[in-house]
């Protein structure tokens, strides 16, 4: 009678087949850590820090600080909150313009910025944001060492680049919002087009903010089926179906909600309080943030771009190695050697 393997070796090839397999899906970034906290904190309660707040409040996560320079909006921003305790999860809310109240941060949230002026060209603004996130980032490390950064403000990307190098933390503990809401906004016209609900609806868009993010359409897919499959032209200038169209109302739903509303709040915000529910839950979850982009797919600057994310209580832990065409691919690298080139010209 043959002799039967013996359940610890199978169970010992079964768990080199899974490491295999997850050394190819995902390139490490940082192990975990061993303990959360729950306190965020939020700089600046304009539109969107406020959209943040408002969908946070209802998330159950523990405690919320927000920070501002207008002392009287932000007391009339708390006031308003606070008197609507009775109707979400137990929250604790406090708010200044003493970066004490930071102090002990899990997550930190920085939605502060200048607004563009009409006859501003980008280098200036960024000079002046710059500026703005000199006088935040440095009281924000002061009181919490061991906090995540999360930015949101624009342009994204280069911001998230300047936390990065101003707060002299590993760059896993520093993100950027990036291009999750573009991921999301391209999966709820996936889900119009189709008729299908955009939960079972997938796909990325990556790269820089904007008009130049890439799709990447070989994983685009519903339910398991990937669109590729059925329609090998999806995406491509040959589409009969004209699917680029979705890319290119991502890339300008902005400015059309800006032209409508006078901003963009409501959807970013609840981006945002995802992001952060998976950084204090320890979710795991991946999304399409602006992470470290040197040594992926063939970048050599140091520049901040968006890939897809694991994103954990201690921040990126891992980066998903998606394939990508060499169009795609060339995209990414234009874009890597564009924001570096910006960011040579930069003093901070």
């Amino acid at each position: 009678m043959a002799k039967l393997p013996s359940p610890s070796a199978n169970f010992a090839s079964v768990k080199l087949e899974e490491m295999t397999l997850r050394s190819r899906l995902l390139k490490d970034v940082h192990a975990p850590p061993t303990h959360a906290l729950s306190k965020v904190t939020i700089v600046g309660v304009g539109q969107v820090g406020m959209a943040v707040a408002y969908s946070m409040i209802n998330r159950n996560i523990g405690e919320l600080a927000m920070i501002d320079i207008d002392e009287r909006k932000l007391k009339g921003e708390l006031m308003d909150l606070q008197h609507g305790l009775q109707f979400v999860p137990f929250v604790k809310i406090a708010a200044s313009t003493d970066y004490a109240i930071s102090k002990h941060s899990k997550l930190c949230i920085i939605t502060a910025g200048a607004r563009q002026r009409s006859d501003e060209d980008r280098s200036s603004l960024l000079k002046r944001n710059i500026a703005i996130f000199k006088g935040i980032i440095p009281h924000l490390i002061r009181y919490s060492p061991d906090c995540v950064l999360c930015v949101v403000s624009n342009p994204v990307d280069l911001m998230t680049f300047v936390a990065w190098k101003l707060s002299g933390l590993p760059s896993h503990r520093v993100f950027g919002s990036g291009t999750s809401l573009d991921s999301s906004r391209f999966r709820y016209f996936m889900s119009d087009r189709l008729g299908i609900d955009v939960g079972n609806c997938h796909g990325f868009v990556i790269g820089e903010h904007g008009d130049r993010s890439v799709v990447v359409w070989s994983g685009v897919n519903v339910a398991g089926v990937r669109l590729a499959e059925l329609s090998p032209a999806a995406g491509s200038a040959d589409d009969p179906e004209n699917w680029r169209e979705l890319h290119t109302k991502v890339v300008q739903s902005s400015d059309e909600i800006v032209r409508l509303k006078g901003y963009t709040s409501w959807a970013i915000g609840m981006c945002v309080s995802e992001l952060a529910s998976a950084v204090l839950k320890n979710k795991r979850s991946v999304y399409a943030l602006s992470t470290f982009a040197k040594g992926f797919h063939g970048i050599i600057e140091d520049v901040f771009l968006s890939l897809p994310c694991v994103l954990a209580e201690n921040g990126v832990n891992a980066v998903v190695n998606q394939p990508l065409s060499p169009g795609e691919r060339e995209q990414l690298q234009s874009s890597a050697r564009q924001m570096h080139a910006i960011l040579k010209d930069l003093d901070f």
